[in-house]
């Protein structure tokens, strides 16, 4: 699980413990590098670091290298997503991408996210160009979850990526009344997660990671 650019792991028990008990899953939450309580300064190369070095932690314990695995990253945690899917869809042991509430790419958020930078957007040297990486992925079902009254990233970012993605299979939720950090409150949220895991699964309980 990669969450988004507010708070850390802690604010995001809560989800784990639904997914836990209503998908009966493991959830390993990262903590990215100077978030929390993690050491370092965060960059995108050092945290596209972190989140490979995750995968290859789960991939190498004893009691979780057969195991499959699905990719959950809300706003910035599915930029990190979309990278880690892309560079390891080969792999086979990676199911499904959820994303939520994420963007095309940091500098075309800066303008609504951070009306007064829009002019210098472009000195921008964190790039996070999902709308680029995303169709590289082709072979990961992926359930896009978006907040159509997400006041930090425009709907119009996940409409983008949607649009833009040429992997197998697809699938598009919208919640209307969903904000940027609620949408996980909105009815049926966690259902649409529950059904889209149950389906990889096949309908069969397996043990798997989010």
């Amino acid at each position: 699980m990669f969450h988004g650019n507010a708070g850390n792991i802690g604010h995001r028990v809560p989800i784990a413990k639904v997914l836990e008990e209503h998908i009966g899953c493991n959830v390993f939450m990262l903590e990215y590098r100077g978030y929390g309580l993690s050491t370092g300064t965060p960059d995108e190369d050092g945290i596209n670091i972190d989140t490979q070095t995750a995968l290859d932690y789960i991939r190498n314990q004893d009691e979780t290298r057969n195991d499959k695995i699905i990719v959950y990253g809300e706003s910035i945690g599915g930029a990190c997503a979309i990278r880690l899917v892309a560079n390891n869809q080969d792999a086979g042991d990676v199911l499904g991408l959820i994303l939520i509430n994420t963007f095309t790419s940091i500098r075309k958020l800066i303008p609504s996210a951070f009306p007064p930078a829009k002019y210098i957007a472009f000195m921008c040297h964190q790039y996070w160009n999902s709308e680029e990486v995303l169709p590289e992925i082709t072979k990961i079902p992926i359930l896009f979850m978006s907040g159509l009254k997400d006041e930090i990233v425009p709907p119009s970012h996940m409409k983008e990526l949607y649009a833009g993605c040429r992997t197998r299979k697809k699938i598009w939720r919208d919640f209307p009344n969903g904000t940027h950090n609620e949408t996980l409150a909105e009815p049926y949220f966690f259902d649409y997660i529950v059904h889209f895991v149950r389906e990889l699964l096949g309908g069969q309980h397996m043990e798997s990671r989010l």
